[in-house]
């Protein structure tokens, strides 16, 4: 083989190798869900009249069915006491805590968990929401639903 084709045989072996990672991470970030959520008063079940206000941010990997998320909020009435992620419930309506944020003295809260099948299941039919919890709203100061993008 003369070193033209050779070269010419490197390049598109080369190029060939480039598409192949290209499509290994685009498939790879499509198995990643993004969800944005604005926590607010009204969205507690019953409704509260807070001035505060809060951002949602998970990540959920289909492929670890590892689910992430970075709460942020101000403007409440006092220091976080508890904060979860609750469900399965729809909008109005409320349910037990699945997941239980750790550190919620400050904003931001961040963590991570393992979600089971059930879970899954739940998220992405829309059933879960972020609830942060005061003193002076101890049933929920400001909540989220958790709604997968169509």
């Amino acid at each position: 083989m003369s070193n033209r084709r050779r070269v010419l045989a490197s390049a598109m072996l080369a190029a060939f190798s480039a598409s192949l990672v290209a499509c290994a991470g685009a498939q790879t970030q499509s198995n990643v869900m993004n969800i944005r959520a604005s926590l607010a008063g009204s969205a507690e079940v019953p409704p509260n009249s807070s001035a505060g206000t809060g951002m949602a941010e998970v990540r959920f990997d289909r492929d670890t069915n590892e689910l992430s998320w970075t709460v942020t909020y101000s403007g409440l009435t006092g220091p976080v006491i508890g904060a979860h992620i609750h469900g399965p419930a729809a909008v109005g309506g409320n349910a037990p805590v699945l997941i239980p944020f750790s550190n919620v003295g400050q904003s931001p809260i961040t963590g991570k968990a393992q979600l089971t099948s059930t879970q899954v299941t739940q998220l992405m039919s829309g059933l879960m929401y972020v609830n942060l919890h005061t003193a002076a709203h101890p049933g929920g100061e400001l909540r989220a639903q958790l709604t997968p993008p169509r």
